[in-house]
């Protein structure tokens, strides 16, 4: 159990090094201006928490959110301190949620069903990303951005900032969701099958 437990911090500080690395190949569109950028950073939380379960899966975004917080951070407003990095890349690690199905195909040999249930968790956990996002973007248009919100409601009739903030944090958490889907489901079935999944979620 406790060689179990030094494994899995060893896999955490892998997957959080990796995460840094990921973070220097970032693209941010032009529209982002508040933060937000499309990369890869989602994918080592995914696979670990897939592999690993929530729990893990947790815990290791959260650090990773620190880490962002540390070598990168755009902040605008206090409570981005929390929403955008360690609450933000915590829900990632609701990806986990899906361990159990995946463990199964594992075990099946159903590679196809590991790449597909890698698809899901990676959707999971860019959903539960979107929300502490949202509440973000919420107080930053809300403080900020009125007049930006009013600008963009004569493309689109509607001053919700709500509606804002959510099109905002979709504009690059859909497309780095897309890459990381991509990703996982061509990396899972490789890496699951070096890794022992005979732990506790």
């Amino acid at each position: 159990m406790k060689n179990q437990r030094i494994r899995i911090l060893v896999e955490m500080g892998l997957a959080a090094a990796l995460f840094v690395v990921l973070d220097f190949f970032n693209v941010r569109l032009p529209i982002n201006l508040a933060g937000g950028s499309i990369s890869f950073v989602m994918l080592p939380i995914v696979i670990l928490a897939l592999l690993r379960g929530p729990v893990v899966g947790i815990a290791l975004g959260a650090l990773c959110g620190f880490l962002d917080l540390v070598f990168g951070p755009t902040i605008i407003h206090p409570a981005q301190l929390l929403l955008d990095y360690p609450l933000s890349y915590a829900c990632v690690g609701l990806a986990g949620l899906l361990s159990v199905p995946l463990r199964q195909a594992f075990r099946s040999r159903a590679y196809t069903r590991v790449s597909v249930w890698a698809v899901v968790g990676t959707i999971v956990g860019g959903i539960f990303r979107l929300i502490p996002a949202t509440v973000s973007g919420v107080i930053f248009f809300k403080e900020y951005a009125t007049s930006s919100v009013e600008l963009f409601a004569l493309v689109i009739p509607t001053k919700n900032i709500w509606f804002w903030s959510v099109l905002y944090n979709l504009s690059y958490i859909a497309l780095s969701v897309a890459l990381v889907a991509v990703a996982a489901a061509v990396i899972m079935p490789l890496v699951g099958r070096g890794v022992s999944l005979h732990v506790h979620s």
